[in-house]
């Protein structure tokens, strides 16, 4: 079996995320769709890969809107378009964070700025803790999506969704696949000043980041085997 991982940028490797595929004898390929050359441009024409062949999609986080369509459409569009095709040929999606918000517009929903980032450790509040656990889970966004009627809302907090399944697919608005290593090229790339304008000290983050690794990891463990298990229904 393939998966096909979906980077929108250079410092957002699938970590954890990507090893328990791999744990279940997945072949996993990367795609990645902002080069660091781009980064400061990110509106480059991407021609996403052919479906055919990948069990699983994974759209991963990214720094820009999944709502700016001015910004990064020249390639936003076509991932759109791709993902509503896999949703068609009933190829199972596991959006993460900005991922997430992708598949919730592929079935009909929207994006938009929330009323607040969420930046840190945050427990949510969960249906279905067989599948997505209380946490806490690593949260870096600004926006969050509107559910269609065809999706169906399994974890929330106070301040939006955090997770829901449609069909095979399943979209979470944190970031499992977060490392420490991970979060230091965040900071290193422009994460450090909004970490310090929403209050924070980045340096006490990273550090928490550290602390957690070792029990994140299982708990993102445990959501891959339930996704592949109960949603997906691969293994």
């Amino acid at each position: 079996m393939r998966v096909l991982i979906i980077a929108h940028d250079h410092v957002s490797p699938p970590g954890p995320v990507a090893e328990r595929f791999r744990h279940h004898g997945f072949e996993v390929e990367g795609f990645l769709v902002v080069p660091e050359a781009d980064f400061p441009e990110p509106n480059v024409v991407r021609e996403f890969p052919d479906l055919a062949g990948y069990d699983v999609i994974v759209p991963m986080g990214a720094p820009w809107g999944a709502w700016d369509d001015d910004r990064i459409g020249n390639w936003l569009a076509p991932e759109l378009e791709f993902l509503a095709k896999a949703i068609a040929q009933d190829t199972p999606i596991f959006g993460i964070c900005f991922g997430g918000q992708l598949l919730a517009r592929a079935l009909g929903g929207s994006v938009a700025p929330g009323p607040k980032p969420e930046i840190g450790w945050t427990v949510v509040h969960s249906d279905r803790p067989d599948l997505v656990s209380a946490g806490p889970w690593f949260q870096f966004h600004y926006d969050r999506w509107q559910l269609s009627g065809a999706a169906l809302e399994v974890a929330r907090n106070s301040v939006s969704s955090q997770a829901f399944t449609n069909a095979r697919n399943l979209g979470v608005q944190f970031h499992p696949e977060l490392t420490p290593e991970m979060l230091a090229g965040w900071l290193n790339n422009g994460g450090r000043d909004l970490v310090i304008k929403d209050g924070q000290d980045p340096d006490v983050l990273l550090a928490h980041t550290a602390a957690e690794q070792s029990a994140a990891k299982e708990r993102t463990y445990r959501l891959v085997d339930a996704f592949l298990s109960d949603v997906a229904k691969l293994i």
